[in-house]
């Protein structure tokens, strides 16, 4: 009985470290930093805030670190219930962290070139500028690629979660339409770049509500106990 509720809550606090440090690196570093179609405004952010650069891209390979050892743990969690699901859950994490961690790779060669740490003198400021735009523009495409992995994981997880009976219907439900909800804004963004910007934070928003739903119930309640389930309890 604690085995689960163990595994379940160090989950919840894994999940809540993604959060914080994605929300870090992604939500806040990168707004700072990026500014499309301008490479004099993204040049400059990079330049005044390169100590904030150097944080977010520590904050940001932690995050995906952090990702791939919650997938881990929630396998141990669910395997019980659909290996192959949990096993292509775990798949989807490595890939998406692997990307990510690459995006960071790019935003800090970009803050390389913008501060002069790259002898890049031939190409002249409005060709470093150029080039420094260049690197943040491949981070912000990477970073959508990467919402497509952060969809797809979240399948498997709602799935299982609505499978095991150790969590709520509603919430492998939700976590299922969540996903759905963040691969829709990437196509969006991808195919409609006029429109699918416009209509992002709002198309996100029940994967949000999803995500953080199960961060409170693994923190809260962990797993269901076999008196308010009559899902099968792993050992």
């Amino acid at each position: 009985m604690s085995s689960p509720k163990r595994l379940a809550r160090i989950a919840g606090v894994l999940y809540l470290l993604v959060g914080i440090s994605g929300g870090f690196a992604q939500g806040f570093v990168y707004p700072r930093i990026y500014a499309a179609g301008n490479a004099a405004t993204t040049a400059g952010n990079l330049v005044a805030n390169s100590g904030l650069v150097r944080i977010g891209v520590i904050a940001d390979l932690l995050d995906q670190s952090i990702w791939v050892f919650l997938a881990i743990l929630l396998y141990r969690l669910l395997k019980q219930v659909h290996q192959s699901a949990a096993f292509v859950m775990v798949v989807l994490v490595g890939l998406g962290a692997g990307i990510a961690s690459l995006n960071a790779v790019f935003e800090f060669e970009g803050m390389r070139v913008a501060t002069g740490a790259v002898n890049l003198a031939v190409l002249g400021a409005r060709g470093t500028n150029a080039l420094a735009l260049l690197l943040v523009d491949a981070q912000h495409y990477g970073l959508l690629i990467d919402t497509v992995f952060q969809g797809l994981w979240l399948m498997p997880l709602g799935y299982l979660a609505y499978q095991s009976g150790l969590f709520p219907k509603w919430l492998g439900a939700l976590l299922i339409v969540g996903g759905i909800c963040y691969l829709v804004d990437v196509l969006a963004q991808f195919l409609a770049p006029d429109f699918g910007p416009k209509i992002a934070t709002v198309v996100v928003i029940p994967s949000a509500i999803a995500e953080i739903s199960m961060v409170v119930y693994l923190l809260v309640i962990g797993v269901k106990t076999p008196h308010s389930s009559r899902g099968r309890i792993p050992a």
